[in-house]
C-alpha cells in the first residue's frame, strides 16, 4: 500500500519540526490551565471577587475545552487538519492579549472560555496530523512528547508566574495571563508552512494531491492510482455516526472510560497536591509545596520509560500493568492514613510515575483505533470527556477530604483506578507495529497479538 511510504519513512528534520509545532498546543494547555491559579489571588483582590466568581474564572476554561474538543474534532475531519491548524493558535494569541485589558470579571470569564475552546480544539487537530505524518515506529514517542509538553507547560507557568509576581506584585496578574500570548506567537510561527495530512487527502478523494505532497515532503515518488486503493482499504463510509456503531462504539467507550479514570485522580493530585498532603499531616507549607513539586516532576518522568514499554511490551500490557500499579499506592494511603510524611510523598510519587503509560495512551489510542474519517472526532470526544473528569476531580476532592476524610478519599481514588483497570482488561487492543489502517480496522480488532 502506497501510504506505507509515510509510515515506514525514516525520521527527518520535517518530522522533528512537526513534533515541536504540534506539541505547542499541549504546552499551551498546561501553561494556560496552570497560570490562572497563579494569577487568581491578584484578580480576586483587584476585582473584589467572591468565591463563586473566582471558581468560575478558574474552571470555565474546562467548559470551553469540553466544547472545543466536541465540536472542532468533527469539523477537522470534514475540512482538513491544516485548515484548522493555525486558526486555533491565532484565537489563543488574540484572547491572551485581550486578558491584559479586561475591566470586568465577566470579560475575563468570556476570554477564559474562548481560550479553553481553542485549546480543546487543538488536540484533535494537532495529534491527528502528527499521527498521520509520523513513522509508525516513532508514533508512541511522538505522543509521549505531547503529554510531556503539557507537564513542561504547567511547570513553565509556575516559573513565569512567580517571576512576574516578584516584579509586579499581585497587580501584575494581567501580564501573567497575557504572557501566554508570547508562547502562542512562537508556536504560530513554528506552524507556518505545515503541510496537510496526505492520509486525509486520500480519504477525501484527492490522491493526486496526496502523491504530490509525499513527493515534496519525503522525496519519494508514489502513484496516485495506488493511493486510491489505499483509500478503499481504509475503514470509513459512515461519517461521524460511525463513531457510535459496532466496534467503534466499544472503542469510544473504552477510550472515554480509561481516560476519565486516569484523569480524575491525576488532576486532583496535580491541583490539590498541597491540600491533600496537608490532610495527611504535612502542615508545613514548604514541605507541602516541595512534595507537590516532586509529584509533578514524577508525572513527567514516568512518561520516559513508558515510551519504551509501549514499543516493546506493547500498548495493551503497558496500560493494564500501569493501572494495576497506580491502584496500589492509593490503596496503601487508604489503609494507612497516618503514614509518615516520607511514605505519603512516596505513594503519591509512585502513582504519578506509573501514570506515564496511560498519559501517553490518552492520545495514542484514539489516533490508532479510529479511521481517518473520524480520527479527529474520536480525539475530540476523548478531550471533551477528559475535561468532565477534570472538573469532577476539581470539585469533589476538597469536598471529599473535608466531609469523608483522607482514608475514604484515597479508597475512592483506588476504586476509580480499578474501574479503569477493568476497562483495559476487557477492551484494550494491541496496536503495536500496525499501520494506522490496520490498527483502525474493525475486522482486525485484537486484544492479544500484533
Amino acid at each position: 500500500m502506497e501510504l506505507d511510504v509515510v509510515e515506514n519513512a525514516p525520521m527527518r528534520s520535517f518530522h522533528r519540526k512537526l513534533l515541536v509545532a504540534c506539541c505547542g498546543g499541549p504546552l499551551l494547555d498546561g501553561y494556560l490551565l496552570s497560570i490562572v491559579g497563579v494569577a487568581l489571588p491578584g484578580i480576586s483582590a483587584e476585582m473584589r471577587l467572591g468565591t463563586t466568581a473566582s471558581a468560575l474564572i478558574g474552571v470555565v476554561a474546562l467548559v470551553g475545552m469540553f466544547l472545543g474538543g466536541l465540536l472542532i474534532g468533527p469539523l477537522t475531519d470534514r475540512v482538513g487538519r491544516r485548515a484548522m491548524y493555525t486558526v486555533d493558535l491565532a484565537v489563543l494569541l488574540v484572547a491572551s492579549v485581550l486578558c491584559v485589558f479586561v475591566a470586568d470579571a465577566w470579560q475575563l470569564v468570556l476570554l477564559r472560555f474562548v481560550i479553553g475552546f481553542a485549546v480543546g480544539a487543538d488536540y484533535p487537530i494537532a495529534t491527528a496530523l502528527l499521527a498521520e505524518w509520523f513513522p509508525r515506529k516513532q508514533r508512541a514517542r511522538a505522543m509521549g512528547g505531547v503529554i510531556i509538553a503539557w507537564y513542561l507547560g504547567a511547570m513553565l507557568s509556575y516559573a513565569v508566574g512567580w517571576g512576574l509576581t516578584e516584579v509586579a506584585g499581585p497587580a501584575g496578574w494581567r501580564w501573567i495571563l497575557g504572557s501566554a500570548a508570547v508562547i502562542s506567537a512562537l508556536v504560530l510561527v513554528m506552524r507556518h508552512g505545515t503541510p496537510e495530512s496526505p492520509r486525509w487527502l486520500v480519504d477525501r478523494g484527492r490522491p493526486d494531491s496526496a502523491a504530490a505532497l509525499i513527493r515534496e515532503v519525503l522525496g519519494v515518488a508514489v502513484d496516485g492510482d495506488e493511493l486510491v486503493a489505499a483509500r478503499e482499504a481504509e475503514v470509513r463510509r459512515g461519517g461521524l455516526r460511525e463513531l457510535f456503531r459496532g466496534v467503534y462504539l466499544r472503542r469510544a467507550v473504552f477510550v472515554s472510560v480509561f481516560y476519565a479514570c486516569q484523569v480524575i485522580p491525576m488532576w486532583a493530585m496535580y491541583l490539590f497536591g498541597p491540600t491533600m498532603l496537608a490532610a495527611f499531616g504535612l502542615d508545613s507549607q514548604n514541605l507541602s509545596n516541595l512534595g507537590s513539586a516532586l509529584i509533578s516532576a514524577l508525572f513527567l518522568l514516568g512518561c520516559l520509560p513508558a515510551m519504551k514499554l509501549l514499543d516493546t511490551a506493547g500498548r495493551r500490557r503497558t496500560i493494564i500493568g500501569s493501572f494495576a500499579l497506580m491502584a496500589v499506592p492509593l490503596a496503601v494511603l487508604g489503609v494507612w492514613p497516618g503514614a509518615p510524611a516520607a511514605a505519603v510523598i512516596a505513594c503519591f510519587c509512585l502513582y504519578a510515575f506509573f501514570a506515564g503509560g496511560p498519559g501517553i495512551l490518552e492520545w495514542l489510542y484514539p489516533n490508532e483505533l479510529f479511521p481517518t474519517s473520524i480520527r479527529a472526532s474520536a480525539v475530540g470526544l476523548a478531550v471533551a470527556l477528559s475535561r468532565v473528569g477534570a472538573a469532577v476531580g476539581t470539585y469533589l476532592v476538597p469536598v471529599s477530604l473535608e466531609q469523608l476524610g483522607t482514608s475514604v478519599t484515597m479508597f475512592l481514588g483506588t476504586g476509580i483506578t480499578l474501574v479503569g483497570l477493568l476497562a483495559c482488561v476487557l477492551w484494550a487492543e494491541e496496536t503495536l507495529g500496525r499501520s494506522l489502517t490496520e490498527a483502525a480496522s474493525a475486522r482486525r480488532a485484537s486484544r492479544t497479538g500484533v
